[in-house]
This record gives C-alpha cells, structure tokens and sequence, in this order.
C-alpha cells in the first residue's frame, strides 16, 4: 500500500503503520500484523470495539501520558480525530491494514461509525486509569507547559 494515498499526518506523536494484505479471491483475506516488525513496539494489551449501537457517539475523548497504541478500522469506517494541543486532525478510517499510531500525549477522538464497523487496538501497556488524561482543558495546559513532548 502507497502511503502517498493517504492524507499526511500533521500531529505529533502519529504514523501510520501499514500491514501486509494477502488476498485469495476464493479463500478471502490474510492480513498480518507482528510486534517490533509493523507495531513499533511490544504488545501487552489487544481489544476491539464493536457492536456500535448509536452511531452518532463520540468515543475515546482521552489522551494517554506514556501509552502507544495503534488503531485499526477492521470494518466499516469511522472518522479519528487527533489532537497534539496544538494542531486538529480528521481523518477517515476505512482501510482495513491502514493503521494510525496514537502517540504519547495524542488527544484522540472516535466518531462518525458506519454500521458494522469494528476497531482494532494493539498497546504498548496494560490498562493503567493512571495513565489516562480525560479531560482536555488539562490535556491543552500539560501541552501548553511543554509536557506534549
């Protein structure tokens, strides 16, 4: 996949990763994802979120202080909006080996889920409430005093 298809990234701390797509017309698709190969680091944590029942929710509204992860549209679509304290992004999620990292100190956003689509997550941790910014006139001070690295 050419990443000059896809919208550059104009936060901080985001990449896009990109896995391997094997295709059989017969027998479906295979993609592959290994840690310290296409995830830039260790796995301690995988979730998905589906089921989404009222499409119009927002979800996520957090930033994570040391945590990595990255975020997988593995059906349907959704817009991610990330969010370095200083620049805005949106982008569509409709790729299915198209991921985006979510950094350290990256306000990050769900919303705008098709029907059926699911989200794939890989993190570098696991779950620490700890770790969590939830709210994000704090989030824009940490990042205003230099703590958005």
């Amino acid at each position: 996949m050419q990443t000059e298809n896809f919208e550059p990234l104009l936060v901080k701390n985001s990449g896009y990763v990109f896995l391997k797509k094997v295709c059989d017309q017969n027998d479906g698709t295979l993609i592959i994802a290994e840690a310290q190969k296409d995830i830039p680091f260790d796995l301690k944590r995988v979730y998905y979120i589906n089921n989404l029942k009222n499409f119009i929710s927002v979800r996520g509204c957090h930033a994570h202080k040391t945590l990595r992860q990255v975020i997988f549209c593995i059906a349907g679509s959704f817009t991610l909006t990330l969010d370095d304290g200083a620049t805005r992004q949106k982008i569509l999620m409709n790729h299915d080996n198209a991921g985006i990292i979510l950094g350290q100190m990256l306000w990050h956003e769900m919303s705008e889920f098709a029907s059926g689509t699911v989200l794939l997550v890989f993190a570098s941790d696991y779950y620490d409430e700890a770790d969590y910014i939830r709210n994000y006139e704090e989030f824009t001070e940490i990042c205003r005093k230099g703590g958005g690295k």
